[in-house]
C-alpha cells in the first residue's frame, strides 16, 4: 500500500527515478573517464579488477559526496525556474 504525503506550497518534489538516474550518471562517466586516464601511467600492469576498485575508491565518494549534490541542485535549479 503507498502512502501519500501532501506537498506544501513551497515545498519541491524529489527527481524521479529516472532524473537520478541521469543525474548519477552525469557525475560518474567523466569521474571514471578521468580516472582512468589518470591511474593509467603507473596502473597499467595491474589487474583490472585491482584496478576498478582503486578507481571506484576515489570515484564512489566523489560522486556521492560532491559532484551528485552539485548536480541535484542545478537540477532543482531548472526545475524550479520552469514552474
Amino acid at each position: 500500500m503507498s502512502h501519500t504525503v501532501p506537498q506544501s506550497p513551497g515545498t519541491q518534489r524529489p527527481p524521479s527515478i529516472h532524473a537520478r538516474a541521469l543525474i548519477t550518471w552525469l557525475a560518474i562517466f567523466p569521474l571514471v573517464t578521468v580516472g582512468f586516464y589518470a591511474i593509467e601511467p603507473f596502473a597499467s600492469d595491474w589487474n583490472p579488477v585491482l584496478r576498478a576498485l582503486v578507481l571506484s575508491i576515489v570515484v564512489v565518494p566523489l560522486a556521492v559526496y560532491l559532484v551528485v549534490p552539485q548536480l541535484m541542485r542545478a537540477y532543482q535549479g531548472v526545475r524550479a525556474r520552469r514552474s
